[in-house]
């Protein structure tokens, strides 16, 4: 990872490191300080109480503050950034690798005897890494795009290849797993009523008929939030990552420049509020089997992969439609940076990872979480409905 973060941040021109082609994401230049940050502040001052390096920089890169313009003013220049980074990693690895250096203080730690530390460590790269993909994306998104669609995107049917999930109590949660965030504790037993969930997310050639229906203007499928986001935003008429051609064919701009759209691949670049619209587009199609259809809830996401009924996922983040929220029992670390913040009715649920989600966090319990109305994450969704005619399902 830190061969990865320093490469990434290396290969662009210095001046896009400090930019910020989306407000929501930081600029490169902050989210690889604050993984030196997170870094030292586990090693340096939980695990051998000596907080002078971390503490130095905190009011800079603890969480929350990647978006503050006061605070981005104050981030070093180019080489300095780079030369502090390395200069605290060899140090950092010095003492990780010596025992005798900190008394035994770093390897017996109870937080690195249970693994939680080196877990969250690398979690915190994982995460920063995969915004800076984010930024590169977003740089790329707004460079002028010439493409000629090769094979153009054919529009298809909403799913009706469903996963059955009987009603029943399951568990939900991390369970034993060193790696869990505090958010995805305590785990616990849910009861659901039976439902069916799309085996695959949502696809780009189900997302275009939502288009060609004209679904963007249909004010009737859409929250009140979500037709006033739609009205202010520039491209609220297809997903984030969408163009079309002279031709007016889609295609699609990734990390790497453009390229065509494949009619079966997950959709991505959509906000949870086009989502909800979409589902209900979805539901109103003359075919019983769609009927009913929402946004899925992060728990029938997680008992549906647990069930082994849903194996594609992992392509793009899964929007969920229930607000991002504490499980019952859930208490706060010790710990300022193992602590999740964003419990609140603004942010929503994201499951699953996407192409550029790394090993660390692509788990069944891992949630994310962002603000309705986020594009950047390559995210789509996946649809549940009313289960099917069984005897054992509620009704």
């Amino acid at each position: 990872m830190h061969q990865m973060m320093y490469q990434l941040i290396k290969s662009v021109p210095e001046e896009f490191c400090y930019q910020t082609n989306n407000p929501d994401i930081p600029p490169m230049a902050w989210l690889y300080g604050r993984a030196i940050y997170v870094e030292t502040y586990w090693l340096r001052e939980v695990l051998q109480e000596q907080g002078d390096k971390s503490g130095l920089v905190r009011e800079i890169f603890k969480a929350g503050k990647g978006n503050d313009k006061a605070t981005l003013a104050q981030l070093p220049p180019f080489d300095h950034l780079l030369n502090w980074a390395l200069e605290l990693l060899d140090d950092n690895v010095m003492r990780f690798a010596n025992p005798s250096l900190n008394d035994g203080k770093v390897h017996n730690h109870p937080m690195m005897l249970d693994g939680s530390i080196p877990n969250l460590i690398l979690q915190s790269y994982a995460e920063l890494y995969e915004m800076m993909l984010y930024q590169l994306h977003e740089r790329q998104l707004q460079s002028p795009a010439s493409h000629q669609v090769a094979k153009p995107l054919v529009a298809t049917a909403p799913s009706t290849d469903h996963a059955d999930i009987h009603q029943g109590h399951y568990r939900i949660g991390a369970k034993e797993d060193p790696a869990a965030k505090d958010n995805e504790l305590p785990p616990q037993i849910v009861e659901l009523s039976g439902y069916r969930i799309d085996r695959s997310p949502v696809s780009n050639g189900a997302w275009l008929s939502f288009i060609e229906a004209d679904g963007y203007n249909n004010e009737e499928l859409w929250s009140d939030a979500g037709w006033e986001w739609s009205q202010k935003t520039a491209d609220h008429q297809r997903p984030h990552i969408w163009r079309q051609d002279i031709q007016r064919r889609w295609f699609t701009i990734g990390i790497n420049g453009p390229s065509d759209l494949i009619t079966e691949d997950p959709v991505s670049g959509i906000s949870q509020h086009e989502a909800l619209a979409y589902a209900n587009w979805v539901s109103s199609q003359d075919d019983e089997l769609l009927k009913g259809a929402v946004v899925q809830h992060e728990y029938q996401w997680e008992v549906a992969l647990r069930s082994r009924e849903v194996t594609d996922y992992g392509r793009v983040w899964e929007w969920c439609g229930h607000p991002f929220h504490t499980y019952t029992g859930y208490k706060a670390p010790e710990y300022a940076e193992a602590t999740t913040i964003d419990f609140d009715a603004g942010h929503f649920t994201l499951r699953g990872g996407s192409i550029h989600t790394q090993l660390p966090l692509r788990r069944t319990s891992y949630r994310n979480h962002d603000k309705p109305e986020s594009r950047f994450r390559m995210s789509g969704t996946r649809l549940v409905f009313p289960p099917s005619e069984m005897p054992w399902n509620k009704k």
